[in-house]
């Protein structure tokens, strides 16, 4: 037990220490200010640039900003679906793989083109090595580098500065960050015993004379990108829980902190923008104690162990159910409450196999979407909740609201309020309908309050971008590809929208200079009062779902129901 609490604890240490050092290195990158790498990234830009026809000095609207982003990725899915539905004519598919059904081939376009990376099929028997490394793995840079471009455009409005130009952000995501910590991650990951391979699935010989085909690939490059993107989609089906992704404690460590490098650290980034590091550590430490107390009832679920399984074993036991021993309880709890904070959706063990407990966190976080959130959007949809605290609380007191020196009036409401309605929506009509034709439509393979869960978990992590699922589900179906495709699209793209127009309205308003009656953001007193509105407006919409879902079935496990 000890041990485990101790891998835990060592993981959330090494995140509080990288947390600034990262966010001062992106601060830099975006605003504008030198740094080690640019001896060899500002020629590679200047070409991108010039070929591209990029202004990279040109700043944008909100309109603007948001309609460069939709055409982009507009364009990559169209080219992504077709290198999809021809791999069977296209090379490097050395197992000769057909294209998939026209709807799994749209589920999974949308899935990775959304940062979402939600998974219908088993990737080493779906997709070749060509569609894996030029459509799925070039999403992966490209999605995550949107997200990343969407939370600084925010950021600079919300600190009063012009929203800056999408292409410019979007290529310096990729050629700043996520490239450069790609490519030394991906070194230590092949040092670890990751494979990077064209060449075929290997067959050998067991020791009992049987023959065997293990399956291979590119995997080193695609699982760094797949953590630190916050992508999630596994090379082979079972994920971060396959030896070649993930073969022992270290690459484990690693990939752990990887998948929330960027997000936590975008807090900070916030601070240095905003030139208010205080703030930007309160919210840090508001989010840690959230995702700390997650991660403490899931480990504490996982190290209890199923109490209708202990009686028969004659004493307590963790829960290894669905789980890789060469990790644990303690790595595999952990790893499932970092993987739905962050949006990354990867996983080491099957969340179908959770305790409640671990159902109930890992739900939460997808409802909640800030802890850590999304890769960029989650950044944003936190600073949200700060402006609707400040709203609520000037309310309260009589006081005209501000964030920043900057007046919140009806428009930043209704913006706000979007970004936070399109969510429910996304999940509660597709799960209502769902059950309103359980028989034909469905898919279940649990019955009772975890079947519940496993339809209620699908369209949670469609709507929030986070891919995992609770794998039971029979969710390769028409209903299934169709009905999540809209949920992801919903959930990724009309938030940012709301986002991007929000950040522009507050970039042209005046400055208000502070004054005794300035309602101050950067208090413990006002950070308390935001985590109070986190969970009225984000966790009270979803409590039936919950109580129908992780609770109820906890209930039932422990009076032996």
């Amino acid at each position: 037990m000890l041990q485990g609490w101790i891998q835990i604890t060592l993981t959330l240490l090494i995140v509080i220490a990288t947390t600034p050092l990262l966010g001062r290195y992106m601060a830099r990158v975006f605003m504008g200010e030198k740094t080690l790498l640019d001896p060899i990234i500002n020629p590679l830009e200047r070409v991108i640039f010039a070929i591209s026809g990029v202004r990279p000095q040109e700043n944008l609207t909100g309109r603007q900003y948001a309609k460069e982003l939709l055409f982009s990725n507009l364009i990559m899915g169209i080219f992504a679906y077709f290198i999809l539905m021809f791999q069977g004519w296209l090379p490097l598919n050395p197992t000769g793989l057909d294209a998939p059904s026209w709807d799994l081939g749209l589920h999974t376009t949308i899935s990775f083109l959304t940062n979402t990376n939600q998974q219908h099929y088993s990737g080493e028997t779906t997709y070749s090595y060509g569609s894996q490394v030029f459509a799925l793995g070039f999403f992966m840079f490209t999605s995550a580098a949107t997200g990343l471009a969407v939370a600084i455009a925010f950021i600079r409005g919300l600190t009063g500065r012009p929203l800056g130009n999408f292409y410019t952000d979007l290529t310096q995501s990729i050629t700043r960050i996520l490239l450069p910590i790609s490519i030394v991650g991906g070194l230590l990951l092949l040092l670890a015993g990751v494979p990077e391979t064209l060449a075929g699935p290997a067959t050998v010989t067991t020791l009992e004379g049987a023959t065997q085909v293990i399956a291979r690939g590119p995997v080193a490059h695609f699982e760094i990108i797949k953590e630190l993107g916050e992508n999630g989609g596994g090379f082979f089906g079972i994920n971060s829980a396959h030896p070649f992704e993930n073969p022992n404690g270290f690459s484990n460590l690693l990939e752990t902190c990887i998948m929330v490098a960027i997000p936590a650290s975008l807090i900070y980034t916030y601070g240095v923008f905003s030139n208010n590091r205080k703030q930007a550590w309160l919210v840090f430490w508001m989010v840690f104690i959230i995702f700390v107390f997650l991660v403490g009832i899931t480990a504490v679920g996982e190290f209890q162990g199923n109490p209708l399984v202990n009686p028969l074993l004659g004493e307590q036991q963790p829960n290894l159910e669905g789980k890789e021993v060469r990790f644990g309880w303690a790595q595999t709890a952990l790893w499932a409450v970092m993987t739905t904070a962050t949006m990354c959706g990867a996983v080491n063990g099957m969340h179908d196999s959770l305790m409640p407990t671990g159902g109930f966190a890992t739900l939460f976080n997808m409802f909640l979407q800030i802890i850590w959130g999304g890769q960029g959007t989650g950044t944003a949809f936190l600073y949200i909740y700060l402006i609707l605290a400040v709203f609520l609380t000037g309310l309260m007191v009589g006081r005209t609201p501000e964030f920043l020196g900057r007046k919140i009036e009806k428009k930043e409401i209704v913006l706000a309020s979007v970004v936070l309605l399109v969510h429910p929506f996304a999940i509660l009509i597709p799960w209502a309908i769902v059950f309103a034709f359980p028989d034909t439509l469905s898919g279940i393979s649990n019955p009772g309050f975890h079947g519940v869960s496993q339809v209620v978990y699908e369209y949670a992590s469609a709507a929030a971008n986070n891919g995992s699922g609770f794998e039971g589900l029979g969710d390769d179906t028409l209903w299934w590809n169709l009905s999540a495709t809209a949920s992801m699209l919903a959930g990724r793209y009309i938030p940012i929208i709301a986002l991007l127009l929000l950040a522009d309205s507050m970039s042209r308003k005046q400055p208000v200079p502070m004054t005794t009656g300035t309602l101050r953001t950067d208090t413990r007193l006002f950070t308390g009062v935001t985590s109070g509105v986190i969970l009225i407006l984000g966790a009270l919409t979803f409590l039936p779902a919950l109580v129908l879902g992780p609770i109820a079935e906890a209930f039932q496990l422990t009076t032996g129901g």
